[in-house]
């Protein structure tokens, strides 16, 4: 007990430094063998029934890059929408994606039927195949981090229309499209907490004991 070690203290530093970049890519390319810790960090993530559902699609072409952005901006616009007044324009000053300006865009896909089916720890539960992927995100963006590597996840598109675009078979399922880049800096906190458009939530209202209990937060 007591104090964390060294190097448990270094993983509780990167967890609280991870930030979610949008626009301070710099064009710098990012060295083949470091895009490859990156990913084989991926890979090491954990996964239910050891399944490794996981596959790792990595766009670089612009000419690709930019149709997949004018998915983005159809969405982006429709997206604002329902938001209304201050927060629609706090919205539109955000800048939430960095599909172009990064140099690489990697897309994590999963596939449930890698090891058949109905596999180890996913007979009651199969939504654990998509829970492992998001493992392998969360790896290899920690894993960034410590590169000085910026990552950026894009949550903002039709399905249809990118799919169509990375060819995806009917079974694969998109789990992320990040963005990855070297940058000009991090943010010191969460970029959309600093622009005011949520804080952190505090942890104590988060924890229960033993079962749900009513919360100011629900």
């Amino acid at each position: 007990m007591g104090a964390p070690s060294t190097f448990s203290k270094e993983i509780y530093d990167l967890i609280k430094a991870r930030r979610d970049v949008r626009d301070e890519f710099l064009p710098t390319a990012i060295p083949e063998q470091i895009l490859m810790r990156l990913l084989d960090a991926a890979h090491h993530a954990p996964s239910v029934g050891f399944q490794q559902p996981w596959n790792f699609i990595v766009v670089r072409d612009e000419a690709r890059r930019k149709r997949i952005q004018s998915v983005f901006a159809k969405a982006k616009n429709e997206e604002a929408n329902i938001f209304n007044d201050e927060r629609q324009t706090l919205y539109h000053a955000l800048k939430l994606e960095g599909i172009i300006r990064a140099p690489v865009n990697l897309v994590v896909t999963c596939n449930k039927k890698r090891d058949g089916e109905k596999g180890l720890g996913r007979f009651h539960n199969p939504q654990m195949s998509v829970y492992s992927c998001v493992c392998a995100v969360q790896n290899l963006w920690l894993a960034a981090r410590a590169e000085n590597i910026g990552v950026g996840w894009v949550s903002i598109y039709h399905e249809p229309a990118l799919r169509k675009i990375l060819k995806l078979p009917d079974h694969i399922e998109i789990i992320a499209y990040l963005c990855l880049g070297y940058v000009s800096y991090f943010y010191d906190q969460p970029e959309l907490q600093k622009k005011g458009w949520r804080q952190r939530l505090p942890l104590e209202q988060l924890i229960f004991e033993e079962h749900w209990q009513s919360s100011a937060l629900e």
